[in-house]
This record gives C-alpha cells, sequence and structure tokens, in this order.
C-alpha cells in the first residue's frame, strides 16, 4: 500500500482539539503523522491546500436495501454514494427482504459488503424477529456475526413488554437498541405532519405526538432497565425536550436528526411532490427550529441521512400512496455546510455530529485522526459550488428533495484504511 501525504490542508480534529494547517501522512493504512512541513520521499503527495481534513464521516442510517431490494439500490452502488459524499463508514438498517433478524442474513451483508463494498458497513439486527414487534431476535448471533446495534427501523416497537425485554437483553450484549419512535394508532397512516399546512393542503396527516409519545414511554423503560438507547430521526420539538431532559438525568440516551428535516419543513409539500415525503415527516417550522438548536447545543449527538433510495415505481404515485424515504449520501455535507454558514454550527462541531459524534453513538471505530489510528480521512472543499442533479449521483436512486438546489462544499477526497475510494477530477493524475 503506498503512502499518501496529503499536504497543506486545515485539519480538524476536534476529539484532539487540533485545528491547524498541517500535513497528514498515511503509512500502511494509518495515520503516522500530523505537523507542519513533513517530508515523506516516496510519498504520493496530495496537495489540498484550501481544503479541511477531517476525520471519516461516519452514517448511523442507511438503507442499502441489499438483499432482496437490490432494484433500489445495493452495497457496491450505496457504498459508493456514501463515499462520494465523504463517508468512510455506514451503518445499514436491517428491514430488507429477508429482514437482518438472523446470522445468515447479517453473514451476506458482510460478505457482500467485503467483496463490492468501498466503505466500511456496519450492520444493524432486528430488535424482533420479522420486524413484527413480537418475539425477540437473537440479539447475541447476531452481535457475532457482526451487527453494531439492533432496530426495527420503519416499525416502532408497539408492545411496552417486548420493549423492556429488548432494552434488558441489549444490555447484556452492550448493544444499542435504535428506536423508530412511531405511534402507529395516532399516526394512523398520515403522509405528512399534521398542522396547518396539511389542512390546506388536504393531505391525511400524522401529529408530532405519535413521534414524542411513543419516545416518553421508552425513556421510562430506559430509566427501569438501564439499557443503551438511540432514538433515530428526531423531528419534533416535544422529543427534543424529551431527551434533553432525559440527558439531564443521567439516562443512556442519545439521538440523531436528519439533513432534511434540518433544512425543510412542511411548507414544501404543496407541491404534492413526493420527493417530500418521508417519514418522520417534514414538520412545522417550530419543530425545525428547535432540532437547530438541539442540534447545535449537542442534545441531538449526531446527523445521520436516513438514506432511503426507491425506484420511480414507488415515488410516480399518488401522494399519499408513494413510499417513504429520500437519499441523502450525496447531499448531507452540502447540507451541514449550509449549517456552518448560517452560524448553527461550526467546522469542529459539524464533524463532531458527522464523524467523532456518530462513532462515539455506536461505539465505533474512528471519529478521530489519531496518529497510529485507522486512515479513514475525509478531505472537504468547503467552496466547491455545484448544483444537486441526482442523474450525476453514484446511487442507483434520484429521489431527492434537493434537486436543482445550488450547493456549496462537498467532499473532494475520501480515504478508507490508507485507500483512495473517492477523488475530484483535480486530484486523479
Amino acid at each position: 500500500m503506498p503512502e499518501v501525504l496529503l499536504r497543506g490542508g486545515r485539519v480538524l480534529d476536534p476529539v484532539r482539539e487540533f485545528d491547524a494547517q498541517a500535513d497528514v501522512l498515511v503509512v500502511d493504512g494509518k495515520i503516522a503523522r500530523i505537523e507542519r512541513g513533513l517530508a515523506a520521499p516516496g510519498a504520493k503527495v496530495i496537495d489540498v491546500k484550501d481544503c479541511w481534513v477531517v476525520p471519516g464521516l461516519i452514517d448511523l442510517h442507511v438503507h442499502l436495501r441489499e438483499p432482496g431490494q437490490e432494484y433500489k439500490e445495493n452495497i457496491e452502488t450505496g457504498t459508493a454514494a456514501a463515499a462520494a459524499g465523504g463517508f468512510t463508514a455506514v451503518c445499514c438498517m436491517p428491514n430488507t427482504n429477508p429482514p437482518n433478524d438472523t446470522r445468515a442474513v447479517t453473514d451476506l451483508i458482510v460478505k457482500r459488503a467485503r467483496e463490492k463494498g468501498i466503505v466500511r458497513v456496519y450492520p444493524i439486527g432486528c430488535i424482533t424477529q420479522g420486524q413484527k414487534g413480537e418475539t425477540l431476535a437473537d440479539m447475541g448471533e447476531l452481535q457475532e456475526a457482526g451487527c453494531v446495534a439492533v432496530s426495527d427501523d420503519g416499525h416502532g416497537v408497539a408492545n411496552s413488554e417486548v420493549m423492556r425485554r429488548a432494552l434488558e437483553y441489549a444490555r447484556s450484549f452492550r448493544m444499542p437498541v435504535v428506536q423508530h419512535c412511531e405511534d402507529s394508532l395516532l399516526s394512523a397512516g398520515g403522509a405528512m405532519h399534521e398542522g396547518l399546512a396539511s389542512t390546506r393542503f388536504g393531505i391525511r396527516a400524522q401529529p408530532a405526538a405519535a413521534e414524542s409519545a411513543m419516545l416518553a414511554r421508552d425513556l421510562e423503560l430506559v430509566g427501569l432497565t438501564g439499557g443503551r438507547y438511540h432514538m433515530a430521526h428526531i423531528s419534533c420539538a416535544e422529543s427534543v425536550r424529551l431527551i434533553r431532559e432525559a440527558k439531564q438525568r443521567g439516562l443512556p440516551v442519545t439521538c440523531e436528526v436528519t439533513p432534511h428535516n434540518l433544512m425543510l419543513t412542511d411548507a414544501v409539500c404543496g407541491g404534492y411532490d413526493t420527493f417530500f415525503k418521508m417519514n418522520p415527516p417534514l414538520r412545522s417550522a417550530g419543530d425545525q427550529a428547535a432540532l437547530r438548536e438541539a442540534l447545535a447545543d449537542g442534545t441531538i449527538d449526531a446527523i445521520a441521512t436516513d438514506h432511503a433510495p426507491h425506484s420511480p415505481v414507488e415515488k410516480e404515485v399518488e401522494f399519499e400512496q408513494a413510499a417513504n424515504g429520500v437519499i441523502g449520501l450525496e447531499t448531507a455535507l452540502a447540507l451541514a455546510l449550509e449549517l456552518v454558514e448560517a452560524g448553527v454550527l461550526t467546522p469542529a462541531s459539524l464533524v463532531v455530529r458527522m464523524s467523532a459524534g456518530p462513532a462515539k453513538v455506536l461505539g465505533l471505530p474512528g471519529g478521530s485522526l489519531a496518529p497510529g489510528g485507522p486512515a479513514d480521512v475525509t478531505v472537504i472543499d468547503p467552496a466547491a459550488a455545484w448544483i444537486c442533479d441526482a442523474t450525476r449521483f453514484r446511487s442507483k436512486a434520484r429521489n431527492t428533495p434537493f434537486g436543482g438546489r445550488a450547493m456549496r462544499g462537498r467532499a473532494a477526497l475520501t480515504v478508507v484504511g490508507g485507500t483512495i475510494v473517492f477523488s475530484e477530477e483535480r486530484f486523479v493524475a
């Protein structure tokens, strides 16, 4: 493996409280040295002046659709999209076909990731068999096969007794339980957020309480069991309040937020464009403001895309009939940089929410550029101007709500274990 020297970039490593112009030397797939004026005869030298050099970005929440729905996405295309977005690692959700509730499915994902993936892939297994919310999956077996957490993502675990046992069972393996908070009786198939906008647009809606009610119950169960709990895609102000209070009580809870919930509100649904339909839905401007505040103050631990690829078959239908979800791997970084420009995040806190924070939530390798650690590195060009054009994405899917948006900033180079897996044309020589 050739040595690589990243020369002259702004190196940002908040875990080590390092923020300075420096060179980064990669040797044998590991970070060897970080300092100014490094000499490395024989190394491949890449000039990254005017760029940020940061620990590889980590996405806690993606849908790679393999096995069973490869017509939407697969591990090869999904990891290519991740690399283009600056992600060196992704965690894939278990709502595949069949669901990832057994060692056999996990083994398949791990094998395919090894054969076709170009970034690190960490499987998340099911909480319950078949994601039916009734009988717990064999979490020990899933962990042995490579799962880093359990979730019934797409389905909230409605049965309180099952959720209690899940937290207790997962605790014995030190595995986080990742919950999709949705009371399906309250949400009742609503296709957008319940409020003035849904009334005006005539779209069947779901209240924010469908999320926060299940979260409130779960937090009581966390207090009872001491199990590690992570809330997926937090979307409303009341959930923010509950998570903040739980953390103040010392409960072992974390949460993530999506770029689309940070950047869009329910007002955009008036055009009945199904690329704006997701679950949880886009919320009100007040909810969005609460999410941004919580992201800034650290109540929200991570930005995660909930990358949900669909084919035109699922999206080119009536709004209420369309599949939920949008893709996000190739737009998340640029949107986060908009939050830096708006003063919601600093460059350092962006790195924390997209690298160190996700690594800490699930206990994953990475999140820092410490010498001796794996050379998972993202080089960011914060000034790169581009237009979001889904036809140029590496993903198979095109269902982005940001098509045509003028973007500023993107990944210029993505390095996984010392291997360059994505680079802009200017670095290919």
